[in-house]
């Protein structure tokens, strides 16, 4: 059991996705007891046991979904009923994703990314902040952020898209921001928004319709001009706009 729990130790730290699975309750006969445990990765792989058999095979399942959805679950299990299993009795099983945070990406350092930057991890982001310019990715440097200096879309290929990131495009550029959306519009994540005026916006979703760029049911999809509608000037102000929106959005998530 110590070892599990190590294990499972370890992988939060490390951001890594896995789901503890601990049998919280048997009433006759089964393959596991109340207390065993199991960690299951997102691929499937497992360490530990809840007695083996399809219970533990059918909690896989379910642990690798609850890890895409980011949400814990009890369920209960009627050996014979259920699963066919010929001992008969009944469990209780939790499945708790763990190490899952929320992953932030935030396209520009010019000063509304640097202050989403200073803001989102306390708001439990963990923040990665692209731009080429070296000078303002050198002050990306509080704790849970970070900044690369790299080109906007050579760093845009390397990122990993699931339903765990959230993507923010401030650039200082209109027409790299067009381009980020267009590549980002149709990967996985949880949120994706770009910064601009409504003139802006208007003007990418007529040429995104007239080109098919960006496929017609996911432009509501999209969060421009980004934010929760309040009246904002600074930097500071338009930051706490767009974390206002991220955290509706990770919440409702969560709540689904």
């Amino acid at each position: 059991m110590q070892d599990i729990l190590e294990e499972a130790l370890t992988s939060i730290k490390q951001h890594n996705k896995a789901a503890l699975c601990i049998v919280t309750e048997t009433i006759g006969s089964g393959p596991g007891k109340a207390g065993s445990k199991m960690l299951v990765y997102s691929d499937g792989s497992s360490k530990g046991t809840i007695g083996g058999g399809a219970v533990e095979l059918e909690v896989i399942g379910l642990a690798q979904k609850q890890l895409s959805l980011g949400k814990p679950i009890m369920v209960s299990f009627n050996l014979s009923e259920d699963l066919k299993m010929s001992c008969g009795g009944k469990m209780q099983v939790y499945i708790e994703p763990l190490g899952i945070i929320p992953r932030l990406i935030v396209f520009g350092a010019g000063h509304v990314g640097q202050a989403v930057a200073k803001l989102a991890p306390g708001l439990g982001f963990s923040t990665l902040v692209i731009d080429p310019r070296e000078d303002l990715i050198a002050t990306i440097n509080g704790p849970g952020s970070k900044g690369i200096v790299s080109p906007y879309l050579t760093a845009l290929h390397d990122l990993i898209f699931d339903e765990n990131i959230y993507i923010v495009i401030t650039t200082p550029n209109h027409a790299t921001d067009e381009t980020l959306l267009i590549q980002c519009a149709t990967q996985q994540y949880a949120y994706l928004g770009m910064i601009g005026s409504r003139r802006k916006v208007e003007e990418i979703k007529r040429r995104a319709i007239e080109t098919a760029t960006i496929p017609a049911h996911i432009l509501p999809l999209i969060d421009m001009p980004i934010g929760i509608p309040i009246a904002t000037e600074t930097p500071a102000e338009i930051a706490i706009s767009i974390l206002a929106k991220l955290i509706d959005v990770k919440n409702k998530k969560l709540s689904t």
